[in-house]
């Protein structure tokens, strides 16, 4: 377990991997890509690790001998595919949703900061059920900048109406951590999200690891809990 936090007033999230697996519906959207043109789908643990890059590192991962004009092409008709199909089998990582109940019984804000586009996040998000419960939903074209840039995570402060000191950023690969260090906030590396097979989450410098939602969720309800 990682280290204890200190005493947090909000909690933002990466989405894909972090708060929702997405992977199922990402991979199966691959999937029917390959097929289409020809290819042998990867295996679903090998795509399902480089979900953190998105569609596009999904495309490079299965079509990686393609010119960069193609390479758009396919992107593009993956995102068209994904569009309609982008919470069938999605759903909230388990013990999070009971996280997110306590954090709102705690009147602690919470919400969202992904590089997933804003067309693919809010129909998701709506999906769950979750913009009613949202203090913010930046996604990857909200602002000129993604993350590891922090402008996006300085933004959902701002949305939130907390300071990156007293904010935890929790998200699954490097650059999350990376945006959550420049930002100012406490960063936790969600260990059970889309990691890279031999990619070791201590070597981003999180000031906390959760090697699973359980290990996350009681991390953060210890810190909301704590006296100031």
């Amino acid at each position: 377990m990682g280290k204890a936090l200190g005493k947090i007033d909000a909690v933002l999230f990466d989405l894909d991997g972090t708060l929702i697996d997405t992977a199922p519906d990402m991979v199966a959207v691959l999937t029917e890509l390959q097929q289409a043109h020809g290819l042998e789908p990867l295996p679903y643990e090998t795509a399902r690790a480089n979900v953190s890059n998105g569609a596009l590192g999904l495309i490079r991962l299965a079509f990686p001998d393609t010119a960069e004009s193609e390479t758009n092409a396919l992107h593009r008709e993956y995102l068209e595919r994904y569009q309609s199909s982008v919470c069938i089998e999605s759903r909230i990582f388990p013990d999070l949703p009971e996280l997110l109940d306590d954090l709102d019984g705690q009147e602690c804000p919470w919400g969202i900061v992904t590089n997933k586009p804003q067309r693919m996040t809010d129909p998701l998000l709506a999906a769950l059920g979750l913009p009613g419960r949202l203090s913010c939903a930046i996604s990857g074209d909200t602002l000129p900048q993604r993350k590891p840039d922090p402008a996006p995570l300085l933004l959902g402060c701002k949305q939130t109406g907390t300071v990156p000191q007293r904010t935890v950023y929790v998200g699954d690969a490097a650059r999350d951590m990376q945006a959550g260090r420049a930002a100012g906030m406490i960063t936790i590396a969600a260990a059970y999200g889309y990691i890279l097979p031999g990619e070791d989450p201590h070597s981003w410098n999180p000031d906390a690891i959760a090697s699973n939602t359980k290990e996350l969720a009681k991390m953060l309800l210890k810190a909301v809990n704590l006296e100031a």
